[in-house]
């Protein structure tokens, strides 16, 4: 899983912010039936935004331990007043080939910030595997009845190579729209939906919705 707070909205306010949650979800998934917790951390400043998650898979069939850990770490750098930023990001984690990135990101949003829209233009190196390749991502948040609840998520299209027995593909695509029921504005009910195409060693479309508790801090 891979959950993208709003680094738009923060980067347009002048002054410094910072958001962290957790998030716990059961995945329904074909043979995914599994837990997965993730950590984030987003910070604004005067010169752009850092922002870091980390996942880790529970899978009770590999002793209830951590089976999959992933990591994302990333920069928007902005020194100007426009809705332009250059964004650098790198990607690990468990049997998966270290990937950095770097381009630019344009954000939209209306006056009060409850909808907000990022897409991201990137060119991707993907260690021992691909030199040049790019990846197209992008990211929303909506705020719907007051706030009560919040429609999010992003989709990331990249080119890489990979090998499904005798096939062959070149493009992968995953996106995760979330859709949270807000309590209070510490703790949120809801879930995700993983759609995906040739990703995560799995060969084709899948879907895989899970159920999931967020608590902001």
């Amino acid at each position: 899983m891979r959950v993208l707070i709003l680094l738009s909205i923060i980067t347009q306010l002048p002054y410094t912010v910072r958001s962290q949650n957790i998030q716990l979800h059961y995945d329904f998934g074909k043979n995914r039936q599994l837990l997965t917790s993730t950590t984030t951390m987003f910070k604004a400043d005067n010169w752009g935004s850092s922002f870091f998650f980390i996942d880790f898979n529970y899978d009770k069939n590999k002793g209830n331990t951590v089976s999959f850990a992933y990591m994302e770490v990333s920069r928007a750098l902005k020194f100007w007043d426009a809705p332009f930023a250059i964004q650098v990001e790198y990607d690990g984690g468990t049997s998966l080939n270290d990937a950095w990135l770097i381009g630019a990101q344009y954000t939209w949003n209306n006056p009060d910030f409850t909808r907000v829209f990022t897409i991201q233009g990137l060119y991707k190196y993907i260690k021992d595997k691909h030199n040049a390749t790019f990846q197209i991502t992008g990211v929303w948040g909506i705020q719907m009845l007051k706030g009560k609840f919040t429609f999010s998520g992003f989709a990331d299209f990249w080119k890489e190579d990979n090998v499904f027995g005798t096939n062959e593909t070149s493009f992968v695509f995953l996106s995760e729209p979330q859709l949270w029921y807000n309590v209070t504005k510490n703790f949120s009910i809801g879930g995700e939906v993983e759609i995906s195409n040739n990703f995560g060693g799995n060969e084709g479309f899948m879907v895989n919705p899970t159920i999931g508790l967020k608590w902001n801090f």
